[in-house]
Parts: structure tokens; C-alpha cells; sequence
């Protein structure tokens, strides 16, 4: 049987951003940016990964997939549950909100399993009509935007619901990263909380029909094969 295909999809930025690395000449050209943990953890699963590109129509590029990785990266645009900018916003991508939210669209709509990371859950929280608090600080609760601690490393734990397909995954309480600065507010219509931080934080998303699983932190930097990522290749390989 061959392995499942699942798309990953990631940033796109000016080449400028490299500095010195490419010459003034080409500082104008985009460029796709994947993080490689996100194709790693998907081939690791037993999934064959393919890094997605904007220079497709979304529905088309679903239809050759069995399964859809949202990845993390920069803040969603409070435009989309709208809210005005908090001054601690960070950068927001809108060409990248409207392209995944397409994307998103096409995968549920064909019907194959969703995984969404950080960024991922946030943006299918604001999908399904939720908000998020903008910004959380350093000293807030558990300690949320651990930007200096090694990604591989968990800083904190999360509780997982019981009689989740979160929990199935993952044993009571599970220790986790945390590269985030926002999180969720206000739960979207039809979705489930699968997972807390001891300070009531949202880590955990998923839809009653277990066709999306959306956590906060980056499981794609934890220990591999992670169980969210073999979640979705056997789901993706049963629907294939």
C-alpha cells in the first residue's frame, strides 16, 4: 500500500530577510519557508510529506492529499474575529490566514484528517467563529511564550480531556512546549476542548466527528514518532 500524502503548509517571505546571505539583486524574490520537523515527524509517522506552495489553487492541491498539516508561525490577523490590534500584536501574514482558511476548507470538505499546530489551532478557532487573547505575557499563568527555552524541551504540562480522541492519544497529562504568545479566548461553535494547561489555557482543539485535532503547542519538536502525527497518517491511510 502506498504511504499516505500529507501537505504541510508554511510561510512565504521577501528574500531580504536572509540579509546578507543573497545578494541585493534577488533581496526582492519570495521565498517558501518549512520548518523541516514538520516533513520529518510526518515520514517518521510513516507519511509521505509534501511541503505545499500558494501557487495552486487549494482545492486542487487537496485533492491529492490524504491528510493536511496547519504549522505554526506568525500571529493570526484580528481582522478575522473582529478585533482591532493589541499594541502586543505580532506580525501577521494575510495572504498566508486567507490561503490556509482555504485550505482548511478544501480538507474538510473532501473529508481527510486535519492536524493543526500553534498557529494551526488558533487560526481554526477563529474559523469556527472563536477569538483570541492577543498577546499573553512571560509571568501569566504557567508561563506561556517560552522563546528562550530549547523547542524540544517541555516547559510545562497539559491535561488532557477525558473521552477525547486527545486523550486516546495521550496518557492524563502530557509535558509540553511552548512557543506562543497568544491563545485561545472564546471557544468556536462546534468545537471541543481536548486539552488544558493547569492554568485553564486551551491547549487542545478537535471536532466530534475526530476529523481535526488541533493542539497549542509543537509536537513536531517532541519526541518522534509523535501520537498526533500517527494519528493523522493512520487516518489519512484509512481514508485513503
Amino acid at each position: 500500500m502506498a504511504r499516505p500524502l500529507i501537505g504541510i503548509s508554511g510561510r512565504r517571505w521577501p528574500a531580504s530577510t536572509l540579509g546578507a546571505h543573497v545578494p541585493a539583486a534577488m533581496s526582492g524574490i519570495e521565498f517558501d519557508l518549512h520548518f523541516t520537523d514538520y516533513p520529518r515527524s510526518v515520514a517518521l509517522a510513516g507519511g509521505l510529506p509534501v511541503e505545499l506552495t500558494r501557487d495552486a489553487d487549494p482545492d486542487e492541491m487537496i485533492d491529492h492529499l490524504d491528510g493536511l498539516v496547519l504549522s505554526g508561525g506568525a500571529d493570526v490577523d484580528p481582522a478575522n474575529y473582529g478585533q482591532s490590534p493589541d499594541a502586543d500584536l505580532g506580525a501577521i501574514e494575510p495572504d498566508r490566514d486567507a490561503w490556509e482558511i482555504k485550505l482548511l476548507g478544501a480538507a474538510q470538505r473532501k473529508g481527510i484528517p486535519v492536524l493543526a499546530i500553534c498557529r494551526g489551532l488558533q487560526l481554526v478557532n477563529v474559523v469556527y467563529g472563536g477569538t483570541l487573547r492577543q498577546h499573553v505575557e512571560l509571568d501569566d499563568g504557567v508561563g506561556h511564550p517560552q522563546w528562550d527555552v530549547d523547542g524540544h524541551r517541555a516547559t510545562h504540562s497539559v491535561h488532557v480531556v477525558e473521552g477525547t480522541l486527545t486523550a486516546e492519544l495521550f496518557a492524563g497529562e502530557v509535558g509540553v512546549n511552548s512557543l506562543h504568545h497568544q491563545v485561545v479566548d472564546e471557544v468556536g461553535e462546534g468545537l471541543l476542548v481536548s486539552a488544558k494547561a493547569p492554568d485553564g489555557v486551551v491547549e487542545g482543539l478537535e471536532t466530534p466527528d475526530r476529523r481535526l485535532v488541533a493542539v497549542q503547542w509543537h509536537p513536531e519538536l517532541l519526541d518522534k514518532p509523535d501520537p498526533t502525527f500517527l494519528w493523522l497518517v493512520r487516518s489519512a491511510s484509512e481514508s485513503s
